[in-house]
């Protein structure tokens, strides 16, 4: 696996020519339209096999696989042709391993709300460990708020990837509450209802774990969490179920800020069976331009979380979007423009920008104007992402949750085929 940066008269062609690899290969890895311009800075991931396999008569991807010592799921992750099209034909080349190997076993889990495009679900979920289903609630009652979750499930198991019921605080009107929080934190009969009505729907719909999402919670009910999450783990373990807590990004213990101080990271590190880092929004909706999870930000929360807690129990969380601001920024009035990382790419080829790096922030940007107006995307791309899992690698972590995978990031998935052995626990 290399990564190519585009330079100026660079084409899909000659780049395909140079490295001895197919057109559609890099289209594919990519994301790459077929009508799609290349731009100067962009960087296009070239996965080089190692070993391939030529179908025969008769072949089939079973067959394949087995006389290989790999699975038919590990196939299918070398050759996502196959994760729509299971129909293989004599002389089609199959890529059984990649170049520069395997660099270690990895937990990944990917954040979907049910609405998520079939395309973009499938094209993800060979590389899932965990597929966490955005989101359930809860109302004053202990009724369960409940998404349309079924094809989610179903999809998940056919990928061996372990469905996992996120459980959130956010309200009926749709927001993150601290007040609903706060009342539910105070209520123990309302705790033990939920709870229960959680794992019923949990062992019922074939629900592996359950992850919590509570964010903005009062420094008051800091305790009144960790009691919740203490009864909550005891609760799940008996029923064969695990417990997972998101966590904001602190850089140390008494970090200040609402977002921050009610998450104790060794209390629940020690409950927990796992944990997701929210290492990304540094660069967010109304914030001032810059990169959405700057490594250099990121890094400052692994090395306090691995403090904390046991490095084989964190997710560190990378984001799957990147930004547009419109110039010159103006706090309190600006609102920057979210969109997915092959979008971005999209929408500087259409401008005809050139795509830079921050090595501070290891991540892309480029400036474009629009309607007489300058604008600023910051995004990730497989450089960003490279440079993500080598951090987790340093550090040992257990691997990486994205929020989320609502947009197609094929780059992504291309790394993790060519890069790493992905956990199946289903």
């Amino acid at each position: 696996m290399l990564i190519h940066i585009v330079k100026s008269g660079d084409t899909l062609w000659s780049i395909a020519r140079r490295y001895g690899v197919s057109v559609s290969r890099i289209q594919s890895d990519n994301g790459i339209g077929p009508n799609q311009t290349l731009v100067v800075g962009q960087a296009i991931i070239i996965t080089l096999p190692a070993v391939t396999h030529t179908v025969r008569s008769g072949d089939t991807i079973s067959g394949i696989a087995a006389s290989h010592g790999m699975t038919s799921l590990e196939l299918i992750q070398n050759n996502p042709e196959l994760i729509y099209n299971r129909t293989i034909r004599p002389g089609q080349q199959l890529a059984i391993s990649f170049r520069g190997g395997k660099i270690r076993d990895i937990s990944i889990k990917g954040y979907a709300y049910p609405h998520i495009q079939r395309q973009t679900l499938l094209r993800a979920l060979p590389y899932l460990t965990y597929l966490a289903i955005f989101s359930y609630g809860f109302k004053e009652s202990g009724q369960l708020i409940v998404p349309d979750d079924a094809s989610l499930i179903s999809s998940a198991y056919s990928f061996r990837a372990a469905p996992i019921m996120v459980m959130t605080g956010i309200d009926e009107s749709g927001t993150f509450s601290t007040e609903h929080i706060s009342n539910f934190l105070n209520d123990s009969q309302l705790q033990d209802t939920v709870l229960d009505n959680a794992i019923t729907a949990m062992l019922d719909k074939g629900y592996l774990g359950l992850d919590v999402d509570f964010e903005y919670i009062s420094p008051d009910d800091a305790k009144a969490y960790i009691e919740f999450l203490e009864k909550a783990s005891s609760r799940l373990s008996a029923s064969g179920l695990t417990l997972n807590v998101d966590l904001a990004p602190k850089t140390y213990a008494a970090q200040p800020g609402l977002l921050y101080e009610a998450h104790d990271y060794p209390a629940i590190g020690a409950i927990a069976d796992t944990v997701l880092l929210m290492t990304y929004e540094w660069g967010y909706t109304y914030g001032p331009p810059m990169a959405v999870a700057p490594l250099n930000q990121v890094r400052q929360v692994v090395e306090y979380a691995v403090s904390e807690i046991p490095a084989d129990k964190i997710l560190m969380g990378v984001p799957n979007y990147g930004y547009d601001w419109t110039l010159p920024y103006e706090q309190g009035v600006s609102r920057a423009e979210s969109l997915g990382n092959q979008t971005a790419v999209a929408r500087a080829a259409a401008y005809g920008a050139e795509i830079m790096f921050d090595e501070a922030a290891q991540s892309p940007y480029y400036e474009y104007y629009r309607n007489g107006q300058r604008h600023i995307v910051w995004f990730e791309d497989v450089r960003s992402i490279q440079a993500k899992l080598a951090l987790t690698d340093e550090y040992g972590l257990l691997g990486v949750g994205y929020w989320n995978i609502m947009r197609p990031f094929n780059q992504n998935w291309a790394y993790i085929s060519a890069k790493y052995n992905v956990r199946k626990i289903v």
